[in-house]
């Protein structure tokens, strides 16, 4: 059995997040971990085309009726009409998240993921705050695509 690394993030991305998520989908990959994320462009495509260098599986899970949306590294398309609420999916499928970048697409699959009992960890993404400002957990901080895989990994379930 091929175990699952959720990786989410907006499907626009800065070079850095492109980059980033490339080598968290090559770490994840030589870890024996397959990508699963919602197989569109961005960080999404970044991360898959990162793992399938290093010979990783990558499943999209995708917003619409068609396999034909995903990009050319997703192993396995699986099309839910869904929309947005296909999210739920995306972050149920890993055994831990990693958020890199995003908008609130990301927010709201981090904010799913914490409901779930996810490990989530952020690589330049959202931080959480509550009454007022006071930052609260939920979201563990990395500073690099190594020490995000490494964070995810240790707390997977």
């Amino acid at each position: 059995m091929i175990r699952l690394l959720s990786v989410i993030g907006g499907s626009e991305a800065s070079e850095e997040e492109y980059r980033m998520a490339e080598e968290v989908g090559r770490l994840a990959a030589r870890r024996g971990y397959g990508i699963v994320c919602g197989g569109r462009g961005g960080v999404m495509e970044a991360v898959c085309r990162g793992a399938k260098s290093v010979g990783g599986l990558t499943v999209g899970i995708l917003p619409g009726h068609t396999p034909n949306e995903a990009n050319p590294w997703v192993d396995v398309a699986i099309p839910t009409g869904m929309g947005e609420a296909r999210n739920a999916l995306v972050v149920s499928a890993g055994e831990a998240v990693i958020a890199i970048g995003g908008e609130y697409g990301t927010l709201s699959e981090i904010a799913l993921a914490l409901k779930m009992g996810k490990k989530v960890v952020g690589l330049r993404s959202w931080e959480l705050c509550k009454n007022g400002g006071k930052l609260v957990g939920g979201i563990t901080k990395a500073d690099s695509p190594r020490d995000a895989v490494a964070l995810a990994l240790e707390e997977a379930r």
